[in-house]
């Protein structure tokens, strides 16, 4: 996959009608901390919904203690969400976007998921399974996950039906829902877990809650400086 992209500061720019997503010369290091950047949550967690006493939020550094999500309170469309997280051994966790039912989130929503690629485990699991893949969709298009106890910097980028992700500075996945027209069968050829098969992601609205997924699989998963930019291209 060849791109442009090699930061995770974006600017929109429309050629042919079309949007494309270039970067600006900002090292792939410094964190955005314009005023044009907000927390995801708020230090009191008073704009997240989760579950009491599983998610803490502590010296910056925001963890859970159970396999419970944490979600914003707000739904989110077209928008830049930058964040870092640090796994442990064995950490197997995500970034949920397009939320649509946060009771039932696993079939309605989208995963960008979070794992420890040098565990075992996750590392003989499919390629869609491991840090950084849409998961049980799309596989990264290479591991540049650190290893556990060290913090990684994760930018996700959610336009129209366009999904970006870059890990460490480098963009690992590229997703085009609409071309998701089989709820059971991904465009690649590949079958996605039964537990996300449904309605086809062509057809999703692209709107919908934001949320992290707890301490699953037995181990912690720990994310800072969660920041969000709304992208307005109306």
């Amino acid at each position: 996959m060849k791109s442009p992209m090699i930061v995770s500061t974006f600017v929109i720019l429309f050629s042919f009608g079309v949007p494309a997503l270039v970067a600006q010369d900002v090292p792939p290091t410094s964190h955005p901390d314009s005023q044009e950047w907000t927390p995801l949550f708020a230090a009191d967690l008073s704009n997240a919904v989760y579950p009491a006493g599983v998610w803490t939020f502590e010296d910056g550094i925001l963890t859970a203690s159970k396999d419970q999500c944490i979600w914003t309170k707000a739904e989110y469309d077209e928008f830049v969400l930058d964040l870092e997280f640090k796994t442990a051994p064995g950490t197997n966790s995500g970034v949920i976007v397009h939320c649509s039912d946060v009771e039932n989130w696993i079939p309605n929503a989208i995963e960008i998921q979070i794992a420890d690629d040098y565990a075992e485990k996750w590392a003989n699991s499919p390629p869609s399974w491991r840090c950084g893949a849409i998961f049980g969709r799309q596989p990264a298009t290479e591991r540049t996950v650190k290893k556990p106890e060290e913090w990684n910097r994760m930018s996700i980028t959610c336009l129209g039906p366009m999904i970006y992700v870059m890990l460490n500075g480098v963009l690992v996945n590229e997703m085009d829902m609409r071309t998701y027209t089989d709820g059971k069968k991904n465009p690649d050829g590949t079958v996605p877990p039964p537990w996300i098969q449904g309605k086809p992601l062509a057809e999703w609205e692209t709107k919908g809650r934001i949320g992290l997924q707890g301490k699953h699989a037995g181990a912690p998963i720990f994310f800072r400086n969660l920041k969000i930019k709304s992208i307005d291209t109306k």
